[in-house]
């Protein structure tokens, strides 16, 4: 059994399948009916408008109608598509078993415990028929599929076909008045419209299924007394033909499968039973642990079944239905029917080579599972499932072609997989050796090899190689060197594809693809919801792939996308340009044409081959929101441009490359205050002062027009600016602008009118201006404020801008390919563009009458343009039309011309660095701190990046260095390269300067040996944990430097846990024991000669005073095994040995046994002795116990125990 797809639920009572679409109808029995689409695994809809358990449920044919029958002696007709129950249909009297709709007629038949068949007209809601007779619960009832009959189930122990053509004819054909008045009488007094054909007896208890045969005149039927029947029948009689057996309990349901010669039963002895038509015998039996089975269905169209059980459903298929073939140069070999066939894609011509023989032993899968071709030798391997997996060779003789007559004998062995390696060699996988046999075409033995991993599959990987895998990962085996020649951490891979050079592999899983180099270098990993079928190569490497539902492409990249919908499954065989082979399911070849404009244009795009895109988009229809946002998130917004239409994308992308111009065009159409806002600020970015200007004109943003006019030297165009803001009455405007002037006058006037009369006193006092002032002292009489003294008073104006006017010089460069060339707009815009380009724009803003009007007073004005206000725009303000002239900008001839385009940013250093390194230190400098976290958790399983977040900095600071080019300009970052020289290119760059090297670690090392000798262990660990946590960061140049750095690890490794169990063993008063233990553990760790005395001379005071002398005697000797140096330890080691001799016995036994060697749980600090299992930390190698697996190692605080790691890389060295 293949489960493609299963729910839990309430126990499923009815199943339908849709007939087109990848839908199923479980009804449950706590009443809820459940919509699933079973190819993507989700719950559609729920319709719980029934009262208890619902038994029932159906499918309309084409229309969007399904039916369902419950407990509450109710029938539902459903429309999907509206989520709604359309109406009920009242009549029985019990509970409804099945209902089923006609094939054809508008009609549903129902089965009911009221002992009824009943036949409604779904379009007129009414009952037509009631069919009576069985005497007991009627547990089922179906249409012929095509003939006028009825057939059903009761627990009566009988099965009854009923006639219902006479139905039919008075449905289809109504009959003139006389007839019709005839067949009413007949209705009222009791009519014949269904009568019983016949009536099936055999069964011994009650009858709980009977089903139809689609095309042939059978009946299967299953009962309580666990048996299955198979009844025949022809036009006068029916009769018994068979009884299957084997059930152990009530057979719930039979059906004929839709497609095969074989019927399929369940039962609530908790398993599903597929048997043999033809032969009436047994070939599978598939059973659940709790679950008993109470409903089948069959798809009508394709190869699936559903089950329905206590606790939800399965969906699922019987056998693989994928064809087994291999492609070789211009031809496909396949197998169709037992016989081996050959397709030559040139001509397109299908033949026979020869027959394969027929599984000897009954059962399910036992076809053809893979293919393997020599072309030299034109010898095939067929690989099966039989006898738990064989492999057949057949050598093909070259005169067989279109003749396939004869059975050709093969060679035959047993193995679980086989594969061609080479012209007259193939490879046989061995699983419980776990070794792969090489042969010859004799079948005989040539070499065996014990394969690297627990291998359950070999695909071949080129001549000579394998590729083997195994649960979660994929290796590349040399049979000749017997070593690895690559290894990638994958899911199950189900397929591999390589690619016709060989350079490239597709590894298809489940539900992903993972696309790697031929060394199995990780390139990108796609993922699927819908199940991956099939994939191959195109010649522009680019992989094809198929879904379920739809044909895909997958870049190099990892981009991804779809070409195609498909109605059916395919695999692909072979792709010629514009056509991809395919063998469907039924296993005939069919080419299917596709168009390749999308993945190709994409392609081009990542290679960087512009004329080929422009010639694309030219000349093809590539359009959709899909291709803009690609375009947009790719970095080529500019290309985006030239597909779209609507003017807010086009507005968005225009600014989002710097067109400023086409930015300008549809913000005019547009004609929003947002979208003007918008392109001044770019504007503003750009420099170009003229569209800043008419931006703040079109918003009426007075404010920064002010200022705009102020900080461009335009003091003409800001007076009169102060000139609009006296007449709109906006005093800080009026004032604002008169500060910005520096006009004293104008803001001694301003203060005066606004009523600020002390205000207006200082101003004019301070400036010099005596013959106002007095004026309005005169005014203020006594409160007249007082000013103090200042030795040096200052003129306070404006500074005078350093460009005044005109737009930023800009770099005249060479117009890009997509500029111009693809720019359908450019020929009459620009000549308009360039025609005002030495206008000068603030001219509209000529108001001469502007003084002779009282503050307010603006009607003159509105009279006098009241006509000009629709033609031209310019400022379009509320209360004050302007003039004509404030027309569009126009960009200056000298700072833009139609070959400007803004230049491309080189690539900055950082990015390079990140680029060309695999190193994490690198990535660091560079400030890609993702990308080098990623690489520490790849290589040395590094979750925890805290103690690394310093160091990080540190590194990403350390390798820029930081100028100041003048006040008002952002600060210049610089990278620092290693290694840099004036004699080196300045074209190429170095890798970056790192703060940390290995010299550092070496002083760090001897300051930790140095306060461990001291006794300063807190102080020794802090200096240890940071050798520890910097070596991720280091990066050495030779091999044997790498070496090294292994080593110290290592070495800190086993400081950093021996001063940790000996600082545990210190804080633990009250434990005497566990303090012995931990003193014990620590003279065990791998320390310098100096320190393991220390250890030993600590380990042997603690025991002795414990008493435990038999222990302490073992250290007293290991110590002066060492020779100490220190008279004082061995004199006292001698002591404790002679006080010991006396009474060799230990007071209290520990978990310590010197005998036995063992390595320390850096965790738990226990003794984790020879043989047993243990999980290590893939940094800093540390061992622990296996309950440890997944946790952060406590040794060096970054990695996670048991995690897989590639090891560490801190030397270029060692990725050339």
């Amino acid at each position: 059994m293949l489960t493609k797809f299963e729910t839990k639920s309430n126990r499923v009572k009815g199943l339908s399948f849709h007939s087109k679409r990848p839908w199923i109808l479980a009804s449950l029995h706590s009443g809820v009916i459940q919509l699933w689409d079973y190819r993507m695994g989700t719950l559609i809809d729920r319709f719980d408008e029934h009262e208890g358990p619902v038994r029932g449920v159906h499918f309309h044919k084409s229309q969007p109608l399904f039916v369902s029958g419950g407990d509450d002696y109710k029938i539902k007709v459903w429309n999907y598509k509206l989520h709604r129950c359309l109406f009920t249909l009242l009549g029985h009297l019990d509970y409804i078993r099945t209902v089923q709709f006609h094939h054809e007629c508008p009609w549903i038949v129902s089965a009911s415990d009221d002992q009824t068949i009943r036949i409604w007209n779904w379009q007129s809601r009414t009952c037509i028929s009631v069919l009576t007779g069985h005497n007991h619960y009627v547990m089922c009832a179906s249409f012929h599929p095509k003939e006028d009959l009825v057939v059903s189930a009761s627990l009566d122990q009988t099965v009854r076909v009923w006639d219902i053509g006479a139905l039919r004819k008075k449905t289809v054909s109504p009959a003139d008045d006389i007839l019709r008045l005839s067949q009413m009488n007949a209705d009222f007094f009791g009519g014949v419209d269904a009568v019983v054909k016949y009536v099936l007896e055999g069964h011994d208890r009650g009858v709980n299924w009977a089903s139809f045969h689609p095309t042939l005149p059978l009946i299967v039927s299953g009962a309580d007394d666990r048996q299955v029947k198979i009844w025949r029948m022809n036009d006068t009689k029916a009769w018994e033909v068979d009884t299957l057996r084997g059930h152990v309990n009530n057979v719930s349901c039979a059906l004929f499968h839709a497609r095969q010669d074989i019927i399929v039963s369940n039962s609530e002895d908790r398993s599903i039973r597929v048997w043999d038509a033809t032969k009436r015998t047994g070939l599978h039996t598939f059973r659940r642990e709790v679950d008993r089975f109470w409903i089948l269905s069959v798809h009508p169209e394709i190869n699936l079944l559903a089950a329905g059980h206590d606790s939800g459903m399965i969906v699922f298929k019987l056998e693989r239905e994928r064809p087994a073939f291999s492609v070789t140069g211009d031809s496909v070999f396949f197998v169709k029917d037992r016989f081996l066939r050959v397709y030559e894609y040139s001509t397109q011509k299908d033949a026979q080579l020869l027959t394969i023989r027929r599984p000897g032993s009954p059962g399910l899968n036992q076809g053809p599972r893979t293919l393997s071709y020599s072309p030299t030798e034109n010898a095939v391997l067929i690989c099966s499932d039989v006898d738990g997996g064989s492999y057949e060779l057949y050598v093909i003789p070259k005169d067989s072609y279109g003749k396939s007559d004869t059975v050709h004998e093969a060679k035959k062995g047993s193995g679980a997989s086989a594969v061609f390696v080479a012209r007259n060699r193939f490879a046989v996988l061995e699983k419980s050796s776990n070794q792969v046999l090489v042969k010859n075409l004799k079948n005989e033995i040539v070499k065996k090899s014990v394969l690297p991993i627990a291998t359950d599959a070999i695909f071949y990987a080129g001549t000579g190689n394998l590729l083997c895998r195994a649960e979660d990962r994929v290796v590349i085996f040399d049979l000749q060197q017997r070593n690895v020649g690559g290894d990638l951490q994958t899911p199950f891979v189900r397929y591999v594809v390589w690619s016709p050079d060989m350079a490239s592999v597709a590894l298809l899983s489940k539900h992903s693809i993972v696309i790697a180099d031929k060394n199995l270098v990780h390139r990108c990993t796609l993922h699927e919801t819908i199940r991956v079928k099939s994939g191959a190569w195109d010649d522009n490497g680019v992989f094809i792939y198929t879904t379920l539902t739809h044909i895909k492409y997958c870049l190099p990249n990892g981009d991804s996308g779809i070409i195609k919908t498909l109605d059916v499954p395919v695999y692909i065989t072979k792709i010629y340009v514009n056509s991809i082979f395919c063998l469907d399911r039924e296993g005939k070849n069919r080419p299917i044409i596709i168009d390749s404009t999308e993945y190709i244009f994409k392609l081009s795009l990542l290679g960087k081959r512009f004329d080929q895109v422009m010639s694309m988009i030219k000349n093809s229809e590539l359009c959709g929101q899909a291709m803009i946002a690609y375009l947009q998130q790719k970095g080529f917004p500019q290309i985006a441009l030239y597909f779209v239409k609507d003017e807010r994308t086009r507005f968005n992308l225009a600014l989002e490359c710097g067109n400023i111009e086409k930015a300008l065009e549809s913000a005019k159409k547009i004609d929003e205050k947002d979208h003007w806002y918008r392109l001044g600020v770019e504007a503003l970015r750009q420099g170009n002062a003229g569209i800043v200007e008419y931006a703040y004109q079109k918003t009426k943003n007075f404010e920064r027009l002010s200022f705009h006019y102020l900080i461009t030297g335009n003091l003409q165009k800001l007076s009169k600016m102060m000139r609009i803001a006296e007449v709109k009455n906006d005093v800080m405007g009026q004032f604002h602008d008169a500060l910005y002037l520096g006009d004293i006058r104008e803001r001694v006037k301003i203060l005066e009118n606004a009523g600020h009369l002390p205000l207006a006193y200082i101003t004019a006092s301070v400036h010099g201006l005596d013959d106002i002032a007095e004026r309005i002292a005169a005014e203020l009489g006594h409160d007249i404020p007082h000013l103090p003294k200042v030795s040096k008073p200052a003129l306070l104006i404006p500074p005078n801008p350093v460009l005044c006017a005109g737009d930023w010089p800009l770099l005249m460069v060479v117009r890009g390919i997509f500029e111009g060339g693809l720019d359908d707009t450019a020929g009459g815009d620009n000549d308009d563009y360039e025609d005002a380009a030495n206008a000068d724009w603030g001219e509209g803003l000529d108001i001469v009458e502007v003084d002779k009007i009282q503050n307010g007073d603006i009607s003159v004005l509105e009279d006098e343009h009241e006509d000009e206000e629709n033609e031209a725009g310019g400022w379009d303000l509320e209360d004050l039309d302007l003039p004509p002239d404030a027309d569009t900008p126009k960009t200056s001839s000298n700072s833009r011309s139609s070959v400007f385009v803004a230049p491309a940013p080189g690539m900055p250093v950082s990015q390079i660095w990140a680029q060309r390194s695999s190193l994490a230190a690198e990535h660091a400098a560079a400030g890609d701190f993702d990308t080098a976290m990623r690489l520490l958790s790849r290589q040395l399983g590094i979750r925890n990046f805290s103690p690394l977040k310093s160091l990080f900095i540190d590194l990403h600071m350390g390798s820029h260095t930081f100028l100041r080019a003048f006040s008002s300009a952002p600060v210049v970052s610089i990278a620092v390269e290693r290694g840099w020289s004036e004699s080196v290119s300045p074209n190429v760059r170095g890798p970056p300067a790192l703060v940390f090297n290995f010299s550092q670690l070496d002083e760090q090392l001897k300051a930790g040996y140095k306060a461990t000798t001291a006794g300063k262990l807190s102080e020794a660990l802090r200096h240890f944990l940071t050798i520890l946590h910097t070596i991720p960061l280091i990066v050495v140049e030779a091999r044997r430097e790498v070496d090294e750095v292994k080593e110290l690890i290592i070495i800190v490794k086993e400081y950093v846990l021996g001063l940790k169990m000996e600082l545990k063993r210190r804080e633990l008063k009250d434990n005497p024991i566990r303090q012995q233990e931990l003193a014990a553990y620590f003279s065990h760790c791998n320390l310098q000669l100096p320190h393991t005395r220390l250890a030993l001379m600590n380990a042997m005071t603690v025991c002795y005073k414990a008493q435990n002398l038999s222990t302490a005697a073992n250290f007293a000797r290991r110590l002066l095994e060492t020779n100490p140096s220190n008279e004082n330890q061995a004199r006292t080691a001698r002591q404790v040995l002679q006080a010991a001799e006396k009474n060799m016995k230990d007071s209290v036994q520990l978990n310590y046994d010197f005998r036995n060697p063992f390595v320390v749980c850096g965790a738990t600090y226990v003794p984790i002795y020879k043989g047993q299992r243990d999980v290590t930390c893939p940094y800093c190698s540390a061992h622990f116990v296996p309950s440890q697996q997944g946790q952060l190692c406590m040794v060096c605080d970054l990695s996670v125990v048991g995690s897989d790691a590639s090891g560490l890389r801190c030397s270029p060295s060692q990725t050339r």
